[in-house]
This record gives structure tokens, C-alpha cells and sequence, in this order.
């Protein structure tokens, strides 16, 4: 018998002065069985970090993620079903990634693994030609921290400033610091 999702609930209060993007967002996360409590935060922060001002050119939304692997774990698709956004975590294969930027206007990628330096290193080359990637890199130490925020119903104040990320609850706060491997040039 096949294991179900846990589903997960989060409030999020968005106050991001770089990007001037502000909002409260109710979030459902299915999680995954083999999803891990850091993984799913970092979908939350990618969510944070990415959740347009307004739904004009679509929203941004959780997708099936490790349910489909022809899917990323987040995107924004417009009006006319057209992928706006594609956002993927972990460290996904270059062939992964080309695919992905031959369908959306914007893939970015948010590793967070330790071994992150090694897998980037491997790939760095190969992705000259895709102008629309950004790739970061969340220091493992900083998203491990994040598991301490991890609850079946979560209230989370994310406020970003100047490339800095501040994620909090009532009791506990973690800051992060995101590492820019490769900025989108288009």
C-alpha cells in the first residue's frame, strides 16, 4: 500500500523590500513520504522568494514535485498555460535543466545540499548557454537550520533585505544567506 502525502499548512507574511513585493499567502503543502522537513522549507523559502506582486502573469504554485518528475516543485504558468517560471530544488542534471529552460521564460534552481560545490562544479560549464537559469546555492548549515521551523501548521514571518532572508516564527528565527552560483542574464 502506497504511502500519502502529509499535508502541511503555513501562513506566510511576506515582507521582501528588494523585490517590494509584500503579502500574507496560505500555503498547502503536500509532503511527500520520502520528502524531507528541510526540503519541504526550502520550498516554502523558494515560494517566498519567488511569489510575484500580482497574479497578471499567472501564480506561482507547489506542483506534484517528486510525484512527477516532468514537473519542477514550483512554477508559474500564465493564462494560457505557458510556464512562466520554473523552479526546481536539489541539484537537478543538465539535461533536466535545458529541458526546463526550453519551456519557461525563467528557471532558477535552489540547491542546498552540502555537497552542492561539487555537483555545481560538474555542471557550471555546461550551462553557458542558458541565459534564463539562475542557480543558488542555500549553505547547508543555513537550510538545516530551517527544520527547526518545520510544524504541521506553521505561522512564518519572511522578511528580505539586501540579499538577506530572515525566516521566524513566535518562538525561533533563522537567517539565511543565499549564494548566487550563476545569475540569469536575460
Amino acid at each position: 500500500m502506497a504511502l500519502k502525502a502529509t499535508i502541511h499548512k503555513a501562513q506566510l507574511q511576506i515582507a521582501d523590500m528588494d523585490r517590494h513585493v509584500y503579502g500574507d499567502h496560505a500555503l498547502t503543502i503536500a509532503r511527500h513520504p520520502s520528502e524531507t522537513d528541510e526540503r519541504m522549507m526550502i520550498r516554502v523559502l523558494a515560494y517566498a522568494l519567488n511569489v510575484p506582486a500580482d497574479d497578471h502573469n499567472g501564480r506561482l504554485e507547489f506542483t506534484k514535485g517528486l510525484s512527477d518528475v516532468d514537473e519542477p516543485d514550483l512554477w508559474q504558468l500564465d493564462l494560457t498555460g505557458e510556464v512562466q517560471h520554473w523552479i526546481d530544488l536539489g541539484q537537478p542534471d543538465e539535461r533536466r535543466l535545458m529541458k526546463a529552460h526550453g519551456r519557461a521564460r525563467r528557471v532558477s534552481v535552489y540547491s542546498f545540499a552540502s555537497s552542492t560545490p561539487v555537483w555545481w562544479a560538474g555542471l557550471e560549464n555546461k550551462l553557458t548557454r542558458a541565459p534564463r537559469l539562475a542557480v543558488w546555492q542555500i549553505p547547508a548549515d543555513q537550510s538545516q537550520a530551517l527544520i527547526a521551523l518545520a510544524e504541521r501548521s506553521m505561522q512564518l514571518q519572511i522578511s528580505i533585505q539586501d540579499s538577506s532572508i530572515y525566516v521566524s516564527t513566535d518562538s525561533a528565527s533563522v537567517e539565511i544567506h543565499p549564494v548566487a552560483l550563476k545569475v540569469a542574464s536575460e
